[in-house]
């Protein structure tokens, strides 16, 4: 045992009340829980840093770091929370201000601009409107549109404010079109409607009138030069490249002095993009003619005779679909979506391709029409009118598809025909068989290119077979090849009947037959009843 003094005793005693004091102040300046009250003297400003309780050992390093800690979440929270309220705002304030039925220049959705050649979507020569303004391989056509709107001034006897203010009338509505929102500022926008729009509508009366009666020269490198305006009809039938078609109204109305113009703009814009039907039906006299001469159907037709036209490409793609009452758009979001309704390939296929219906006994005409979409079937007859696939084939028909599968107020009408095509189209072999007939003619470089145009076109689209307004046709056509005895009438006809002397050995064999059936009744027939 050993000895413990009175002094040392006083010592230990003295110590332990000295860290029990010390323990009870760090306790007191340990910070609280978030959601546990305050002290009211604490409730006005909370410790910085340098405040932290200031406490020595292991144990108040650990008290420091939660401190630390705690802040920190709260800080991280309030960010989080107050990110999350700027989304929200931001969505009521384009909600207010956003008109999604006035939405009708998209932007081409990215499964559709990854099938293909994105040149397809993006215009090569001129911007027109503002999607694609400034991009520095089109700034080349900016003076040329200064030119135009210069030219047009002149001959108008007319100031530029006329048309600007004219303008910012419809600034509002036209922005509403464009389903990206357009960063541009007022001024900005309203001079790109002006510039492009007087640039388009020069392009239309030079083609209808002649460039020369305009006041441009004729060897005009832009106005008036074949290899340049084939470009600029290319970039104009590009979803993402259009501008809205009331604002050439409003900017034609305002040259020739003469209110709601809608008609004319639409005839004008047909006249122009008449180079880019995708048929053959002039004769070689209609083609020698001026195009100002030609009386072409479509040129008298108004292709919205009860609505409005949206723009450029909207004109060109209702000129192409059948002459008849266009069937009720499909309104997705009114009515439960059908099951079939789905980027399937399974379900798009709905006829068999174009050598497999021979072998069924169908037969494949021309129909002399120069709407593409116009095919009949009848009496095992299939009629389709000439289609002709060139260089800005492709582009025309991925921007239509484009157009179609973006624009809920629309029919599918070219996405049905395109689906139709793409079935009859399998390989090279079809398309050869195809151009025998005279349906398909093409200046591409093989069958083979032609097969692959067809077959991606219409990959990743939202197709509903049971509103193609050819589903009748596929119906007829499916439940003739269903009948098996015209494939062996068909395999009948080409395996043994394809040459005069294939038919002539037959009708020899018969004959052969024949009598020698005939010789063997009458040597039985003489066995059994002998004449007397």
């Amino acid at each position: 045992m050993v000895a413990v003094s009175d002094k040392d005793l006083l010592s230990w005693y003295l110590i332990t009340v000295k860290l029990k004091e010390t323990v009870e102040a760090s306790l007191e300046n340990t910070p609280r829980s978030i959601g546990s009250p305050r002290p009211p003297q604490q409730q006005q400003q909370q410790p910085q840093p340098s405040e932290l309780p200031q406490v020595g050992g292991i144990n108040g390093e650990i008290e420091k770091h939660e401190f630390v800690q705690s802040q920190a979440n709260i800080t991280r929270e309030s960010e989080w929370m107050i990110s999350i309220r700027e989304n929200l705002e931001h969505a009521r304030r384009h909600e207010l201000t956003s008109s999604w039925s006035k939405l009708c220049i998209y932007r081409v959705p990215h499964i559709l601009r990854e099938l293909v050649d994105h040149k397809a979507y993006i215009p090569q020569v001129v911007s027109l409107g503002p999607y694609y303004h400034g991009r520095r391989a089109l700034r080349k056509m900016e003076p040329h549109k200064w030119r135009g709107l210069r030219c047009m001034l002149n001959r108008t006897h007319q100031d530029i404010n006329l048309y600007l203010d004219s303008m910012k009338e419809l600034e509002e509505k036209a922005r509403a079109c464009y389903e990206q929102p357009v960063s541009l500022c007022s001024d900005k926008f309203v001079e790109i409607m002006v510039l492009d729009g007087c640039f388009v509508l020069e392009l239309f009366r030079g083609v209808e009138k002649g460039f020369p009666a305009l006041g441009y020269d004729k060897n005009d490198p832009v106005f008036g030069a074949r290899v340049t305006m084939h470009s600029i009809q290319r970039d104009m039938i590009m979803l993402e490249n259009q501008i809205p078609l009331f604002v050439l109204d409003r900017l034609l109305s305002l040259q020739l002095d003469k209110p709601d113009q809608k008609r004319f703009v639409s005839r004008l814009a047909l006249e122009f993009l008449d180079p880019l039907i995708p048929t053959e039906t002039l004769t070689v006299s209609d083609r020698n003619k001026p195009k100002s001469s030609l009386s072409h159907v479509d040129f008298a037709f108004h292709p919205l005779p009860d609505q409005e036209a949206l723009h450029c490409l909207d004109v060109f793609r209702n000129s192409l679909l059948l002459k008849r009452a266009p069937p009720a758009p499909e309104i997705w979001f009114k009515r439960e979506p059908p099951t079939n309704t789905v980027a399937d390939k399974r379900q798009q296929r709905l006829v068999h391709c174009a050598i497999d219906l021979k072998n069924a006994g169908i037969k494949f005409e021309e129909r002399q029409t120069h709407r593409f979409c116009d095919i009949e079937f009848e009496n095992g007859v299939l009629k389709i009118p000439r289609l002709l696939v060139h260089d800005g084939t492709k582009p025309l028909f991925f921007n239509l598809v484009a157009f179609e599968q973006c624009h809920p107020y629309c029919t599918k009408n070219i996405t049905s025909y395109l689906t139709f095509m793409d079935n009859f189209i399998n390989s090279a072999e079809d398309v050869a068989y195809l151009h025998s007939h005279g349906i398909i003619a093409h200046w591409l470089e093989n069958d083979t290119e032609v097969a692959n145009l067809f077959n991606k076109i219409c990959q990743e689209v939202v197709f509903d077979r049971d509103h193609s307004y050819l589903l009748k046709l596929h119906k007829d056509v499916k439940e003739h090849y269903d009948k098996r005895w015209h494939h062996w009438l068909t395999m009948l006809k080409y395996k043994y009947f394809n040459s005069p002397w294939a038919v002539i050995s037959f009708i020899a064999a018969v004959l052969l037959l024949s009598l020698t059936s005939l010789q063997s009744f009458y040597g039985v027939y003489g066995y059994y009843r002998p004449s007397s």
